[in-house]
Order: C-alpha cells, then structure tokens, then sequence
C-alpha cells in the first residue's frame, strides 16, 4: 500500500534564451566542431561554461578571461579537459560531476523514510468526567530493519504505544505515520487492510483457534485476504518450516506446547510477508527454554532485515534487541542500545536522578 515518499531536488540552471539546458556551474565535453574565436588569435574551441543567472550579458568578457592560475580540470567521463575558465567574480568554475549525457546534475537519494514516525502523539481515554492520558507528547522514529524493544512497568504506556503504532487504535492528538503516510487520514477499510497484510502480530496469548489444525490457524490472514486456497496453504506450509515446525502443521494447539503454539502464532504473522512485526510479550507465557526458542527466532528474522517492535518488560529479552526505548507515565523517558543504558548508570532511574525530575520529556528517536 505505502510508498515512500518521492521527493526530488529541485534543479536550477542558468540559460540564455533559447539556449538548451547543460550543467550547473560547471563544465561539460564540447563537440569537437564547436568553435569561438577570439581577437588576434586563430580558431579556438571554446569552453562551454553556463552563465551565471545575473551576468548573461558578461559571456564574452567570461570566456576571454584567463584562468587566475595554471589549474585543468581533470579528464573524465563528461569533463572538458584543459585551462579552466574563471567567473566573472574571479573564482574558477569547477566541474560537475556526473557523466555525459545525464543533464549534468547528480543524483541524490532522498533521506530513508522511517517505518514508524510519531509526532507529539497524545492518547487520552475518557471515563465518564475522568480523563487518563495514557501517551503524552511522544516523539519517535523506527527505520526499516530495526529491531527496537519497547520496555516500561505496568501502566506505563507501552502497551496503549504499541496498539497506535499496530493500528488497533488512534491517537487522541499527534501524528503517525507508517511508512510515510499519515494512519490519521486513513478510513477502516485502510486501517483493517494494513493490519492484515503490512503489520504481523504476535501475542503474549497466542490467540489461536483450538480447533483448527497449525496451518489452518496460520492461513487465517490470507483468508480474511481472499487469497486462493492452495496458494494459502502453500505459504502457510512455508512459514511453518520457516519456524520449525514442518512437522507438526496437523497438530491442533492443545496438542502443541506452550513454545510451539507461541511459534505457530510467529509463522502467522510471518505468512503475509508484512513489512512490520509487533510483538506484545511473546514470552511472558513460556518457560525459559522456550523463550529461549522464540527469541532466537526474532534473532533469525533480525538477521533478514525485518522490521521487529516488541514490548516487554524484561530487560532479558529487550536486551536481545538493537534498541531500547523506555516508557514511563505515557513518556518516553529514554532510549539507546542495551550497551549505551549499562555504561549510562543504571538505565531510567539514573536518567531521572540526573535530570532532577520524576519524568524525562519524550525524545526523538
């Protein structure tokens, strides 16, 4: 659905009237008939130099002063090699450097496009004449491959932080924006498609329906996305191997442990390729081997460059993650690698004894 967005520098060129457009402030090749002559000498070829928007009317005095200096423009695709002509200011004219025939202006990529970008996001639920700000003013950014792990006590905001950015809930005020388009402006049936296929969700319950067999549960989404039936069960069969259990795709959840079951609800958030994985607590229902299990599974993921969020509590598993953001009392209190939060001293509490006040104001990520 989302593009990145597409924006392209702006290009200026100076040109006579009528002239055709060449190379900014710069130097392009000259055709080997291309001549100009000047007084008291023989046919020279002449440098080919753009003028500059407010001195059209200079080009002759330009082209007929000397270099303030012995310098030559070195050879290369699309350059003119010899003398090189100074502006009219004195300084010399450098080359632009790009190939023939490309216009002359180089490419330039535009900045990434996070995949997650809020702006001063505010969620506030209303309780009769109570108001609860559960997020207040948060500012943050995920790019694409980023494996963030989102950390906070219970009633800290994370969770609420999690279902705005998984698109389970709006902001009260604020922007979002998921790979680069505004959630806010979006209608339900644009929402309820970018929850089926662009965001995968893992949960601490596992959510599965105890009567459909492992694949059946995992085909789920590309049901509800009305994908052919062999080609459902063809990549519900994939993702399945793809979390280690080929072999048990006819199993029923109760016939499945805690870890299994955990990643039967991975391979459904893997099967419709989404650009985004949410993980909400994955391994606060499983023993320790098992989580073990599942963590070394979003290792696997990490590794191919997705997009991972998980919220957690345990600094185990968020350590696993390339970046900690901490949650405290709706804000983001601070953030960095889990190397970064051990040599900072002592993680959030530090954070508010240096700052001398009980929250730190979000930051961007």
């Amino acid at each position: 659905m989302g593009t990145d967005a597409n924006d392209q520098p702006r290009e200026y060129r100076a040109r006579d009237a009528g002239a055709a457009d060449g190379p900014l402030w710069g130097a392009r090749s000259v055709a080997p008939d291309e001549t100009v002559a000047e007084a008291g000498s023989e046919q020279q070829r002449a440098p080919d130099v753009i003028d500059p928007p407010t001195l059209a009317d200079d080009r002759a005095q330009w082209w007929a002063e000397p270099a303030p200096s012995a310098l030559s423009a070195p050879a290369g695709p699309g350059l003119q090699t010899g003398p090189v002509p100074s502006l009219p200011d004195g300084t010399v004219a450098g080359p632009v450097w790009a190939d023939a025939g490309d216009g002359g202006i180089p490419d330039i990529d535009p900045a990434p496009v996070p995949v997650i970008e809020l702006v001063d996001v505010t969620k506030i639920y209303r309780t009769g004449s109570l108001d609860v700000a559960a997020l207040r003013g948060v500012d943050l950014q995920i790019h694409a491959g980023e494996y963030v792990a989102i950390m906070g006590p219970s009633g800290s905001g994370k969770s609420t932080l999690m279902h705005i950015i998984g698109c389970l809930d709006v902001a009260t005020a604020g922007v979002f924006r998921l790979a680069g388009e505004n959630v806010g402006e979006m209608d339900e049936v644009d929402l309820a498609e970018i929850r089926n296929r662009r965001i995968g969700f893992v949960f601490q319950q596992f959510n599965l329906l105890p009567s459909l067999t492992a694949w059946r549960n995992v085909e789920l989404p590309l049901t509800y996305a009305r994908v052919p039936r062999d080609v459902r069960r063809a990549r519900a069969m994939e993702a399945l191997d793809r979390v280690g259990l080929a072999d048990r795709v006819d199993h029923r959840p109760g016939e499945l442990s805690g870890g299994q079951q955990q990643r039967v609800a991975v391979a459904r958030a893997l099967v419709t390729d989404p650009a985004l994985i949410l993980a909400d607590e994955p391994t606060g229902n499983l023993d320790s081997v098992a989580s073990e299990d599942v963590l070394a599974l979003f290792d696997e993921l990490h590794e191919q460059q997705r997009t991972i969020v998980l919220i957690t509590h345990e600094m185990e598993v968020a350590e696993r993650a390339h970046r900690i953001i901490r949650v405290r009392d709706g804000m983001i209190l601070s953030e960095g690698s889990h190397q970064e939060s051990v040599e900072g001293g002592g993680g959030a509490h530090a954070a508010e004894a240096r700052a001398g006040i009980g929250v730190v104001p979000a930051v961007s990520g």
